[in-house]
Protein backbone atom coordinates (compact mmCIF):
# COMPACT_ATOMS: atom_id res chain seq x y z
CA UNK A 1 0.00 0.00 0.00
CA UNK A 2 2.89 2.45 0.62
CA UNK A 3 4.24 1.77 -2.79
CA UNK A 4 0.77 2.50 -4.34
CA UNK A 5 0.36 5.44 -2.01
CA UNK A 6 3.76 6.83 -3.51
CA UNK A 7 2.76 5.73 -7.17
CA UNK A 8 -0.62 7.75 -6.74
CA UNK A 9 1.68 10.67 -5.15
CA UNK A 10 4.07 10.80 -8.15
CA UNK A 11 1.26 10.98 -10.27
CA UNK A 12 -0.59 14.10 -8.89
CA UNK A 13 2.60 15.81 -8.76
CA UNK A 14 3.55 15.24 -12.37
CA UNK A 15 -0.10 16.81 -13.37
CA UNK A 16 0.74 19.75 -11.05
CA UNK A 17 4.19 20.07 -12.05
CA UNK A 18 3.74 22.79 -14.74
CA UNK A 19 2.33 25.07 -12.07
CA UNK A 20 5.26 24.66 -9.42
CA UNK A 21 7.71 25.01 -12.05
CA UNK A 22 5.80 28.14 -14.38
CA UNK A 23 3.73 29.98 -11.85
CA UNK A 24 6.32 32.57 -9.48
CA UNK A 25 4.70 31.60 -6.39
CA UNK A 26 5.19 27.71 -6.39
CA UNK A 27 8.39 27.77 -8.25
CA UNK A 28 10.09 30.19 -5.74
CA UNK A 29 9.70 27.13 -3.26
CA UNK A 30 10.08 24.12 -5.17
CA UNK A 31 13.41 23.34 -4.07
CA UNK A 32 12.93 23.68 -0.66
CA UNK A 33 9.39 21.52 -1.26
CA UNK A 34 12.49 18.53 -2.51
CA UNK A 35 13.61 19.13 0.70
CA UNK A 36 16.60 21.40 0.14
CA UNK A 37 15.83 23.40 2.88
CA UNK A 38 18.37 26.64 4.06
CA UNK A 39 21.21 25.94 6.18
CA UNK A 40 20.38 25.36 9.98
CA UNK A 41 22.46 24.78 13.28
CA UNK A 42 20.73 23.60 15.92
CA UNK A 43 24.00 24.85 18.14
CA UNK A 44 23.58 21.13 19.74
CA UNK A 45 20.00 21.84 21.06
CA UNK A 46 17.05 19.89 20.78
CA UNK A 47 14.85 20.44 17.88
CA UNK A 48 10.94 20.71 17.52
CA UNK A 49 9.83 21.09 14.38
CA UNK A 50 6.29 22.46 14.21
CA UNK A 51 4.25 22.42 11.08
CA UNK A 52 1.17 24.45 10.15
CA UNK A 53 -0.66 24.20 7.05
CA UNK A 54 -1.66 27.68 6.01
CA UNK A 55 -2.56 31.43 7.78
CA UNK A 56 -5.70 29.57 9.89
CA UNK A 57 -3.17 27.10 11.12
CA UNK A 58 -0.39 29.58 11.63
CA UNK A 59 -2.35 32.08 13.88
CA UNK A 60 -4.13 29.44 15.34
CA UNK A 61 -0.53 28.07 16.45
CA UNK A 62 0.51 31.59 18.48
CA UNK A 63 -0.52 30.31 21.96
CA UNK A 64 0.81 26.84 21.38
CA UNK A 65 4.53 28.91 20.72
CA UNK A 66 4.14 31.08 23.81
CA UNK A 67 3.92 27.68 25.80
CA UNK A 68 6.47 25.66 24.16
CA UNK A 69 9.34 28.58 24.60
CA UNK A 70 7.81 29.12 27.90
CA UNK A 71 8.06 25.27 29.25
CA UNK A 72 10.38 24.05 27.23
CA UNK A 73 13.45 26.80 26.54
CA UNK A 74 16.25 24.29 25.83
CA UNK A 75 14.66 23.56 22.35
CA UNK A 76 15.08 24.91 19.41
CA UNK A 77 12.08 26.00 17.22
CA UNK A 78 11.33 25.27 13.56
CA UNK A 79 8.32 26.45 11.49
CA UNK A 80 7.41 24.73 8.46
CA UNK A 81 4.23 25.70 6.34
CA UNK A 82 2.60 24.64 3.03
CA UNK A 83 1.36 27.69 1.70
CA UNK A 84 2.86 30.60 0.41
CA UNK A 85 0.71 32.97 2.55
CA UNK A 86 0.54 30.53 5.48
CA UNK A 87 5.00 30.92 4.99
CA UNK A 88 4.96 35.00 4.80
CA UNK A 89 2.38 35.19 8.16
CA UNK A 90 5.08 32.61 9.96
CA UNK A 91 8.11 34.41 8.68
CA UNK A 92 6.72 37.64 9.98
CA UNK A 93 4.57 36.89 13.63
CA UNK A 94 7.32 33.84 14.46
CA UNK A 95 10.53 35.83 13.17
CA UNK A 96 11.37 36.26 17.18
CA UNK A 97 10.74 32.94 17.94
CA UNK A 98 12.21 30.28 15.33
CA UNK A 99 15.37 29.05 14.08
CA UNK A 100 14.03 28.54 11.21
CA UNK A 101 10.69 28.92 8.62
CA UNK A 102 10.91 26.87 5.52
CA UNK A 103 8.11 24.77 3.35
CA UNK A 104 7.00 21.32 4.20
CA UNK A 105 8.72 18.80 1.93
CA UNK A 106 6.94 16.89 -0.53
CA UNK A 107 5.51 13.64 0.59
CA UNK A 108 8.05 11.87 -1.31
CA UNK A 109 11.14 9.83 1.54
CA UNK A 110 13.41 11.07 -0.55
CA UNK A 111 12.50 14.64 0.00
CA UNK A 112 11.32 13.97 4.04
CA UNK A 113 14.24 12.78 4.43
CA UNK A 114 16.67 15.51 2.82
CA UNK A 115 14.25 17.84 5.43
CA UNK A 116 14.66 15.34 8.23
CA UNK A 117 18.34 14.73 8.07
CA UNK A 118 18.55 18.97 7.58
CA UNK A 119 16.38 20.04 10.65
CA UNK A 120 17.08 16.20 12.66
CA UNK A 121 14.15 16.97 15.12
CA UNK A 122 13.24 15.16 18.20
CA UNK A 123 9.97 15.97 18.27
CA UNK A 124 7.01 16.81 15.60
CA UNK A 125 3.91 18.30 15.97
CA UNK A 126 1.53 18.79 12.95
CA UNK A 127 -1.11 21.23 13.43
CA UNK A 128 -4.86 19.95 12.72
CA UNK A 129 -4.28 16.48 11.77
CA UNK A 130 -1.74 16.82 8.68
CA UNK A 131 -1.40 12.69 7.62
CA UNK A 132 1.18 12.68 5.49
CA UNK A 133 2.31 8.94 4.79
CA UNK A 134 5.78 8.95 4.14
CA UNK A 135 6.55 12.17 6.49
CA UNK A 136 5.12 9.93 9.82
CA UNK A 137 7.43 6.71 8.62
CA UNK A 138 10.35 8.41 8.25
CA UNK A 139 10.14 11.29 11.06
CA UNK A 140 9.50 8.12 13.83
CA UNK A 141 12.19 6.07 12.14
CA UNK A 142 15.14 8.81 12.74
CA UNK A 143 13.55 8.32 16.46
CA UNK A 144 11.57 11.84 16.54
CA UNK A 145 8.50 12.21 18.64
CA UNK A 146 5.92 12.75 16.72
CA UNK A 147 2.12 14.54 17.73
CA UNK A 148 -0.65 15.69 16.17
CA UNK A 149 -1.74 19.30 18.20
CA UNK A 150 -5.05 21.07 18.00
CA UNK A 151 -6.49 17.86 15.95
CA UNK A 152 -9.56 18.67 13.65
CA UNK A 153 -10.86 15.65 11.72
CA UNK A 154 -14.31 16.20 9.76
CA UNK A 155 -16.16 13.82 8.32
CA UNK A 156 -15.73 14.35 5.11
CA UNK A 157 -11.61 14.15 5.73
CA UNK A 158 -12.47 10.98 7.89
CA UNK A 159 -14.02 9.37 5.25
CA UNK A 160 -11.18 10.38 2.56
CA UNK A 161 -9.04 8.50 4.74
CA UNK A 162 -10.95 5.87 4.88
CA UNK A 163 -10.52 4.45 1.31
CA UNK A 164 -6.96 3.35 2.41
CA UNK A 165 -7.71 1.71 6.11
CA UNK A 166 -5.00 -0.51 6.36
CA UNK A 167 -2.74 1.98 5.15
CA UNK A 168 -3.49 4.67 7.35
CA UNK A 169 -4.07 2.49 10.25
CA UNK A 170 0.13 1.71 9.58
CA UNK A 171 0.66 5.20 9.25
CA UNK A 172 -0.95 6.14 12.84
CA UNK A 173 0.97 3.78 14.54
CA UNK A 174 3.92 6.27 14.00
CA UNK A 175 1.92 8.95 15.53
CA UNK A 176 3.05 8.77 19.54
CA UNK A 177 0.46 11.40 20.01
CA UNK A 178 -3.12 12.46 19.14
CA UNK A 179 -4.41 15.79 21.56
CA UNK A 180 -7.58 16.60 19.54
CA UNK A 181 -10.38 19.49 19.74
CA UNK A 182 -13.28 17.61 20.67
CA UNK A 183 -14.30 14.01 21.40
CA UNK A 184 -16.20 13.86 17.60
CA UNK A 185 -13.30 14.67 16.28
CA UNK A 186 -10.91 12.01 18.98
CA UNK A 187 -14.00 9.19 17.53
CA UNK A 188 -12.96 9.96 13.89
CA UNK A 189 -9.41 9.33 14.18
CA UNK A 190 -9.68 5.95 16.42
CA UNK A 191 -12.38 4.89 14.20
CA UNK A 192 -9.41 5.41 11.13
CA UNK A 193 -6.89 2.73 13.80
CA UNK A 194 -5.53 4.91 15.68
CA UNK A 195 -5.18 3.07 19.38
CA UNK A 196 -7.49 4.69 21.61
CA UNK A 197 -4.88 5.37 24.32
CA UNK A 198 -3.03 7.45 22.72
CA UNK A 199 -5.88 10.12 21.81
CA UNK A 200 -6.64 12.50 24.39
CA UNK A 201 -9.36 16.02 23.95
CA UNK A 202 -7.23 18.87 24.72
CA UNK A 203 -9.96 21.53 23.60
CA UNK A 204 -9.13 23.61 20.35
CA UNK A 205 -5.83 26.21 20.80
CA UNK A 206 -7.75 29.14 18.87
CA UNK A 207 -9.36 29.97 22.02
CA UNK A 208 -6.50 30.92 23.79
CA UNK A 209 -4.94 33.37 21.17
CA UNK A 210 -4.63 36.71 22.33
CA UNK A 211 -3.96 40.09 20.46
CA UNK A 212 -0.37 41.39 21.13
CA UNK A 213 1.15 44.92 21.24
CA UNK A 214 1.92 44.99 17.35
CA UNK A 215 -1.19 44.19 16.44
CA UNK A 216 -2.35 46.55 18.36
CA UNK A 217 -0.40 49.14 17.02
CA UNK A 218 -1.51 48.38 13.62
CA UNK A 219 -5.24 48.55 15.04
CA UNK A 220 -3.92 51.98 15.75
CA UNK A 221 -2.27 52.69 11.89
CA UNK A 222 -5.68 51.51 10.80
CA UNK A 223 -8.10 53.43 12.74
CA UNK A 224 -6.13 56.77 11.88
CA UNK A 225 -5.35 55.56 7.73
CA UNK A 226 -9.09 54.87 6.94
CA UNK A 227 -10.75 57.17 9.80
CA UNK A 228 -12.80 54.75 11.47
CA UNK A 229 -15.47 56.25 14.07
CA UNK A 230 -18.62 55.69 15.21
CA UNK A 231 -20.03 58.29 13.30
CA UNK A 232 -19.27 55.75 10.23
CA UNK A 233 -19.81 52.32 11.57
CA UNK A 234 -17.25 49.96 10.00
CA UNK A 235 -18.40 46.19 8.73
CA UNK A 236 -16.18 44.32 8.44
CA UNK A 237 -16.56 40.93 5.87
CA UNK A 238 -14.12 38.42 6.77
CA UNK A 239 -12.01 35.65 4.76
CA UNK A 240 -14.51 35.84 1.56
CA UNK A 241 -15.30 33.84 -1.26
CA UNK A 242 -16.31 33.73 -4.70
CA UNK A 243 -19.26 34.47 -4.96
CA UNK A 244 -20.22 36.13 -1.82
CA UNK A 245 -18.78 39.72 -2.49
CA UNK A 246 -21.11 40.78 -4.64
CA UNK A 247 -23.77 39.17 -2.48
CA UNK A 248 -22.42 41.43 0.27
CA UNK A 249 -22.11 44.43 -1.97
CA UNK A 250 -25.59 44.36 -2.86
CA UNK A 251 -27.07 43.68 0.50
CA UNK A 252 -24.52 46.58 1.93
CA UNK A 253 -26.24 49.03 -1.07
CA UNK A 254 -29.73 48.59 0.55
CA UNK A 255 -28.19 49.03 3.95
CA UNK A 256 -26.47 52.14 3.42
CA UNK A 257 -29.53 53.24 1.16
CA UNK A 258 -31.48 53.17 3.92
CA UNK A 259 -29.16 54.45 6.91
CA UNK A 260 -29.66 57.74 8.33
CA UNK A 261 -26.78 59.77 9.89
CA UNK A 262 -24.93 57.71 10.82
CA UNK A 263 -23.67 56.24 7.01
CA UNK A 264 -21.44 52.81 7.33
CA UNK A 265 -18.39 51.76 5.90
CA UNK A 266 -17.40 47.80 4.40
CA UNK A 267 -14.78 46.06 4.92
CA UNK A 268 -13.93 43.42 2.18
CA UNK A 269 -11.16 40.86 3.40
CA UNK A 270 -10.92 37.81 1.29
CA UNK A 271 -9.89 34.66 1.76
CA UNK A 272 -7.28 34.11 -1.36
CA UNK A 273 -4.55 36.31 -1.96
CA UNK A 274 -5.40 35.40 -5.68
CA UNK A 275 -8.10 36.98 -5.76
CA UNK A 276 -7.41 40.75 -4.46
CA UNK A 277 -7.20 41.92 -8.08
CA UNK A 278 -10.86 40.38 -8.90
CA UNK A 279 -12.41 41.29 -5.73
CA UNK A 280 -10.60 44.96 -6.28
CA UNK A 281 -12.84 45.34 -9.86
CA UNK A 282 -16.38 43.84 -8.35
CA UNK A 283 -15.85 46.40 -6.03
CA UNK A 284 -15.31 48.94 -8.65
CA UNK A 285 -17.94 47.72 -10.65
CA UNK A 286 -20.34 48.11 -7.70
CA UNK A 287 -19.92 51.84 -8.17
CA UNK A 288 -19.06 52.71 -4.68
CA UNK A 289 -16.02 55.40 -3.82
CA UNK A 290 -13.39 52.39 -2.42
CA UNK A 291 -9.77 52.01 -1.05
CA UNK A 292 -7.01 49.52 -0.72
CA UNK A 293 -4.74 48.88 1.77
CA UNK A 294 -1.91 47.60 -0.67
CA UNK A 295 -2.29 51.34 -2.73
CA UNK A 296 -0.10 54.19 -0.80
CA UNK A 297 -2.62 56.63 1.51
CA UNK A 298 -4.34 59.10 0.14
CA UNK A 299 -6.82 61.57 1.14
CA UNK A 300 -9.76 58.91 -0.61
CA UNK A 301 -8.45 56.54 2.53
CA UNK A 302 -10.66 58.42 4.83
CA UNK A 303 -13.91 58.90 2.66
CA UNK A 304 -14.03 55.40 1.62
CA UNK A 305 -17.71 53.69 1.63
CA UNK A 306 -15.88 50.48 0.56
CA UNK A 307 -11.81 49.11 1.82
CA UNK A 308 -10.16 46.49 0.58
CA UNK A 309 -8.19 44.59 2.51
CA UNK A 310 -5.28 43.11 -0.17
CA UNK A 311 -3.10 42.14 2.60
CA UNK A 312 -1.62 38.80 4.63
CA UNK A 313 -2.12 38.50 8.53
CA UNK A 314 -3.69 41.71 8.93
CA UNK A 315 -7.09 40.91 9.83
CA UNK A 316 -6.66 40.23 13.35
CA UNK A 317 -5.96 44.24 13.73
CA UNK A 318 -8.86 45.03 11.86
CA UNK A 319 -11.46 43.48 14.27
CA UNK A 320 -11.49 45.79 16.90
CA UNK A 321 -12.41 48.48 14.66
CA UNK A 322 -15.64 46.88 13.27
CA UNK A 323 -19.37 47.44 14.55
CA UNK A 324 -19.71 43.58 13.75
CA UNK A 325 -17.84 40.81 11.61
CA UNK A 326 -19.63 38.70 8.89
CA UNK A 327 -17.12 35.57 9.06
CA UNK A 328 -17.10 34.11 4.82
CA UNK A 329 -17.14 31.19 3.14
CA UNK A 330 -20.37 30.81 5.11
CA UNK A 331 -23.21 31.43 2.46
CA UNK A 332 -21.11 28.98 0.18
CA UNK A 333 -21.08 24.83 0.86
CA UNK A 334 -17.24 25.75 1.66
CA UNK A 335 -17.72 24.98 5.05
CA UNK A 336 -17.02 28.75 6.74
CA UNK A 337 -14.11 30.18 7.93
CA UNK A 338 -13.52 30.57 12.48
CA UNK A 339 -15.65 32.78 14.20
CA UNK A 340 -13.11 32.66 17.52
CA UNK A 341 -10.86 35.60 16.03
CA UNK A 342 -13.72 38.24 15.89
CA UNK A 343 -15.52 36.34 19.10
CA UNK A 344 -11.98 37.20 21.05
CA UNK A 345 -11.57 40.97 19.58
CA UNK A 346 -15.57 41.06 21.40
CA UNK A 347 -17.69 41.69 18.34
CA UNK A 348 -20.70 40.30 17.16
CA UNK A 349 -20.37 38.18 14.30
CA UNK A 350 -23.15 36.58 11.15
CA UNK A 351 -22.57 33.46 9.39
CA UNK A 352 -24.19 32.01 6.68
CA UNK A 353 -25.78 28.78 6.63
CA UNK A 354 -22.47 26.78 5.67
CA UNK A 355 -20.38 26.33 8.92
CA UNK A 356 -19.60 22.27 8.74
CA UNK A 357 -15.61 23.38 9.10
CA UNK A 358 -16.30 24.30 12.52
CA UNK A 359 -19.51 22.84 13.44
CA UNK A 360 -18.84 22.23 17.05
CA UNK A 361 -18.19 25.96 18.22
CA UNK A 362 -20.66 26.98 15.55
CA UNK A 363 -23.36 24.99 17.46
CA UNK A 364 -21.50 26.14 20.63
CA UNK A 365 -21.89 29.97 20.16
CA UNK A 366 -25.71 29.52 18.96
CA UNK A 367 -26.44 27.53 22.23
CA UNK A 368 -25.20 30.52 24.13
CA UNK A 369 -26.88 32.95 21.60
CA UNK A 370 -23.67 34.15 20.61
CA UNK A 371 -23.91 33.97 16.92
CA UNK A 372 -26.43 35.28 14.43
CA UNK A 373 -26.48 32.48 11.63
CA UNK A 374 -29.17 32.88 8.34
CA UNK A 375 -30.67 29.81 7.39
CA UNK A 376 -30.29 27.95 3.91
CA UNK A 377 -31.02 30.61 1.41
CA UNK A 378 -31.77 30.69 -2.51
CA UNK A 379 -29.00 32.67 -4.00
CA UNK A 380 -31.50 35.21 -5.10
CA UNK A 381 -32.79 35.81 -1.41
CA UNK A 382 -29.01 35.91 -0.04
CA UNK A 383 -28.49 39.57 -0.70
CA UNK A 384 -31.73 40.84 1.33
CA UNK A 385 -31.31 38.33 4.13
CA UNK A 386 -28.11 39.52 4.16
CA UNK A 387 -29.15 43.18 4.55
CA UNK A 388 -31.69 42.37 7.40
CA UNK A 389 -29.69 41.30 9.62
CA UNK A 390 -26.66 44.08 8.47
CA UNK A 391 -29.84 46.73 9.22
CA UNK A 392 -30.77 44.89 12.66
CA UNK A 393 -27.28 44.90 14.34
CA UNK A 394 -26.59 48.32 12.82
CA UNK A 395 -29.79 50.30 14.81
CA UNK A 396 -30.18 47.67 17.69
CA UNK A 397 -26.89 48.59 19.84
CA UNK A 398 -28.17 46.25 22.87
CA UNK A 399 -28.33 43.35 20.48
CA UNK A 400 -24.79 43.98 18.86
CA UNK A 401 -23.35 44.38 22.52
CA UNK A 402 -25.46 41.27 23.98
CA UNK A 403 -23.81 38.95 20.88
CA UNK A 404 -20.09 40.49 21.70
CA UNK A 405 -20.24 39.72 25.35
CA UNK A 406 -21.79 36.15 24.80
CA UNK A 407 -19.02 35.39 21.87
CA UNK A 408 -16.46 36.39 24.31
CA UNK A 409 -17.85 34.48 27.26
CA UNK A 410 -17.60 31.65 25.31
CA UNK A 411 -13.62 32.58 24.42
CA UNK A 412 -13.10 32.43 28.13
CA UNK A 413 -15.51 29.58 29.09
CA UNK A 414 -12.98 27.08 26.65
CA UNK A 415 -9.68 28.86 27.11
CA UNK A 416 -6.69 26.50 28.23
CA UNK A 417 -6.20 23.92 25.70
CA UNK A 418 -2.37 25.28 25.41
CA UNK A 419 -1.85 24.50 28.33
CA UNK A 420 -3.43 21.24 28.39
CA UNK A 421 -1.54 20.48 24.86
CA UNK A 422 2.04 20.92 27.36
CA UNK A 423 0.53 18.92 29.95
CA UNK A 424 0.54 16.03 27.35
CA UNK A 425 3.52 16.75 25.62
CA UNK A 426 5.99 16.94 28.33
CA UNK A 427 6.22 13.35 28.75
CA UNK A 428 7.23 13.60 25.19
CA UNK A 429 9.78 16.45 26.08
CA UNK A 430 11.08 14.10 28.81
CA UNK A 431 11.57 11.17 27.09
CA UNK A 432 13.92 12.98 24.32
CA UNK A 433 15.95 14.72 27.36
CA UNK A 434 16.89 11.45 29.10
CA UNK A 435 17.76 10.08 25.34
CA UNK A 436 19.95 13.25 24.70
CA UNK A 437 21.33 13.05 28.23
CA UNK A 438 22.23 9.11 27.82
CA UNK A 439 23.83 9.84 23.97
CA UNK A 440 25.84 12.59 25.64
CA UNK A 441 27.20 10.55 28.68
CA UNK A 442 27.79 7.21 25.97
CA UNK A 443 29.88 9.98 23.70
CA UNK A 444 31.58 11.64 26.76
CA UNK A 445 32.67 8.34 27.88
CA UNK A 446 33.85 7.12 24.49
CA UNK A 447 36.47 9.75 24.04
Amino acid sequence: MFLLYSLLLATGFLAFLPRFLFQKKYAASFSERLGNLPDFDSEGKPVVWLHCVSVGETQAARPLVRELLKNFPEYKLVVSTTTLTGQRLAKEIFAADAALVFYFPFDFRFAVRRALRKIQPDVVLLMETEIWVNFLREASKTGAKVAIVNGRLSEKSAKRYGWIPKTIRRVLHYVDWALMQNAADAKRLIALGIRNTKVKVTGNIKFDQQFDAAENNLTNKFRERFAVSDAAPLIVAASTHAPEEKWILDAFKTVYKSAGDRLPRLMLVPRHPERFAEVAQIIKDSGFDWARRGEKPSARDKVAEVILLDSIGELRAVYPLAEFVFVGGSLIPHGGQSVLEPAAAQKAIVTGFYTMNFAAVAREFLEKEALVQLPKLDEKEIPARLAESFRQLLEDARKREKLAENAFRVMQSNRGASSKTIEYLKPLFETQRKKLATESTENTEKN
